[in-house]
């Protein structure tokens, strides 16, 4: 048996609940930007050739993975 939605049904089923719902969507994509274009300027600086260079770029989209996993490796 098939059920349909409508779209009100819909919009009030996935949206956040609560009033602070959406009052950090913009800082987290602040912090993931700035902490890309300062990754980026790293890797990249202290790369010794042009591939390293691309390399360090790939790095500083997922600079995130890097800092969990140093996190989780100094909890133990």
């Amino acid at each position: 048996m098939e059920t349909t939605m409508t779209n009100q049904e819909k919009q009030e089923c996935c949206e956040p609940k609560g009033k602070n719902a959406h009052v950090n969507t913009g800082a987290s994509g602040a912090v993931y930007g700035l902490g890309l274009i300062g990754a980026a300027i790293y890797f990249i600086g202290t790369a010794g050739s042009f591939w390293a260079g691309v390399l360090g770029f790939l790095k500083a989209i997922i600079w995130p993975v890097f800092l969990v996993l140093k996190a989780f490796q100094s909890l133990g």
